[in-house]
């Protein structure tokens, strides 16, 4: 082993350089103050590391970059660890960039000969924030997407140049592929390159002027080995161990649904580090923000460059101390004001919720059998009945239908319901409760319709109301036939069981309870008055009278008030066919892998 040493320090003089470097001399000893420096070295390590292998599976595209993060989170062995690995140790980054400045200026280490250095430093906290906010688009996703869209409309309010600025930022006039690899080359590339320079130009002026300790000395001069050295080894340890701990806990690195330009995300907010900012913008309303947003933290960058150049005046350094301090209270405040104002928001927690469950709906149907469409990752929620379903029901319906007594999306509305309620629409359950004598004219059902004097309440109510217990039995199965023409996916089993049952009560539709003498009922009927029960509640069925409720097949001319979707171009076929299936609980469920 001894020849192998001397062989490669005769070649690279490696004996010199660690003696250097271990036995450098502390003023003043080992303190846990110097340890911030070493701490944000293995942070940046772990951030290299960890992004090259991510870099590896990462394919940064509008269409690929959503699935090739969900693949790391969710397929590739450990992926989930390694991207919240480096996602938590970035976040450390600036808590230990925040402390490291803090420990430079109490102890001075600005002032001359170091204000070179100082501005390295500087350049450093810029640069790494200038990683975690192109980072932060990467992944593709709502969160991220919205979050960055109002990082840029900030730059293009840049006075004189902010829209050439934003245009260069985001490579055109919207988001797309320029924009993910500008942003990719930018975290990936061009930041990280300017991060080596600059550290190793920080750790080269920092060697050339050596530790500058606050006076006065507690202990005598050391050498960097041991003492430091343990110091900075402990402080990596506490940052792997806050880094996996947040790791494990949270399961690596939160991933939203996919951009959608299409669909507001009121969930946005940017990180945690930036949120001081996003609070400070609104003081700033109207035409003012370019204050908020431009000069006043221009000012103080500067303010924090001229530095060493203040702290040689004789009251300078107390400046200096008081300016970063009421800098990092004002954060810290604008922060907590944040956060106090979201958690007391109803809509913004309501936004949260949304946002979680359509993050969860969309792994889902990542993992199901179809997989990701070939049209991009963004289209899994855009056809998914489940997500899209209830939101075309509140805009479209709910102004005469309810789905529960609420609008689809859970808001109960004040205006009454002057249609039926479709929650069920075409189950057992439904059909029981619209062939009840006490239920077919409340508001449930007809209530609320030129049809609650019509016909079909009359017969309930007269006839049905009326019904021998042999009848009832009769109408029980001429339910179940009627119901098992919808096929719904909720009853299938039930289906299958009563198939007999189901059988006869097709024959019964016609013999014994009559429906046949308004309804068309799988025979061709052109005397029928009434909606055709052929594949009542099927999505073909619903497709069509949403279609056309005006068509003979359905009402006709006695239609009430119901728009012709289709023709009408209120809603495309597609659309049509989504609110059908959210109707019937037509839907991809994991469960049914």
């Amino acid at each position: 082993m001894k020849s192998l040493w001397d062989w490669l320090d005769s070649r690279t003089g490696i004996r010199h350089l660690a003696q250097e470097a271990l036995l450098e001399k502390i003023p003043g000893g080992a303190r846990w103050r110097y340890v911030w420096g070493s701490a944000l070295t293995f942070c940046l390590a772990i951030q290299f590391i960890t992004g090259l292998v991510l870099w590896a599976a990462y394919s940064p595209g509008a269409k690929s970059a959503w699935e090739s993060v969900f693949y790391i989170q969710n397929e590739m062995a450990g992926g989930w660890f390694l991207r919240g690995l480096h996602h938590y140790t970035a976040q450390l980054m600036v808590v230990l960039l925040a402390l490291h400045l803090m420990q430079v200026l109490i102890d001075g280490a600005y002032k001359a000969p170091r204000e070179v250095n100082f501005w390295f430093g500087l350049a450093l906290l810029m640069v790494t924030l200038g990683l975690a906010l192109t980072g932060y688009l990467l992944p593709w996703d709502q969160k991220g997407y919205w979050a960055t869209k109002v990082a840029t409309n900030i730059a293009a309010i840049t006075p004189v140049f902010g829209s050439q600025i934003e245009r260069l930022i985001v490579g055109g006039s919207d988001y797309g592929n320029l924009t993910l690899t500008r942003f990719f080359a930018l975290h990936a590339g061009i930041l990280p390159g300017a991060i080596v320079v600059l550290v190793a130009g920080h750790i080269a002026l920092f060697r050339r002027h050596g530790i500058t300790a606050k006076k006065p000395f507690r202990k005598p001069d050391a050498n960097f080995w041991p003492d430091q050295v343990l110091m900075d080894a402990v402080a990596a340890l506490a940052v792997v161990l806050t880094a996996v701990s947040l790791t494990l806990y949270f399961r690596g690195a939160e991933l939203s649904a996919p951009a959608d330009p299409s669909e507001p995300y009121s969930a946005a907010r940017p990180e945690w580090y930036f949120l001081f900012l996003f609070q400070f913008l609104k003081y700033f309303p109207g035409g003012t923000e370019v204050w908020g947003a431009i000069i006043i933290p221009s000012g103080v960058l500067g303010v924090m460059a001229l530095m060493p150049i203040l702290g040689q005046w004789k009251l300078g350094h107390r400046f200096n101390l008081g300016f970063v301090g009421a800098i990092l209270v004002g954060a810290l405040f604008l922060t907590f004001e944040a956060k106090l104002q979201d958690a007391r928001d109803p809509e913004y927690r309501k936004a949260v919720e949304k946002a979680h469950r359509d993050s969860e709906r969309a792994v889902e149907l990542a993992r199901s059998p179809t997989g990701i469409p070939e049209g991009g990752a963004a289209l899994l929620l855009r056809r998914d009945p489940l997500t899209q379903g209830p939101r075309l029901f509140a805009q479209h319906c709910a102004g005469c239908h309810r789905f529960g007594g609420h609008d689809g999306l859970g808001n109960t509305l004040q205006e009454a319901a002057s249609a039926p309620d479709l929650k069920g629409f075409g189950s057992r359950e439904w059909l029981a409760g619209l062939l009840d004598p006490d239920k077919v004219a409340a508001a449930h059902y007809f209530g609320g319709t030129k049809f609650k004097d019509g016909k079909m309440v009359r017969f309930v109510q007269q006839k049905v109301a009326r019904y021998s217990e042999a009848k009832r039995a009769d109408l029980a199965k001429v339910i179940l036939a009627v119901s098992a023409e919808a096929a719904l996916p909720v009853q299938a089993e039930l289906d299958v069981r009563d198939r007999a049952l189901i059988e006869e009560g097709r024959t019964l539709a016609r013999e014994s309870v009559n429906c046949t003498d308004c309804h068309q009922f799988r025979k061709p009927d052109e005397d029928a008055t009434a909606p055709d029960l052929t594949g009542w509640g099927s999505r073909e069925w619903l497709v069509a009278i949403i279609s056309n409720p005006a068509h003979t097949r359905f009402y006709g001319k006695r239609n009430d008030r119901m728009p012709a979707f289709a023709e009408t171009g209120q809603l495309d076929v597609e659309k049509i066919g989504i609110l059908a299936d959210w109707l019937r609980g037509d839907w991809y469920r994991a469960s049914a892998r």
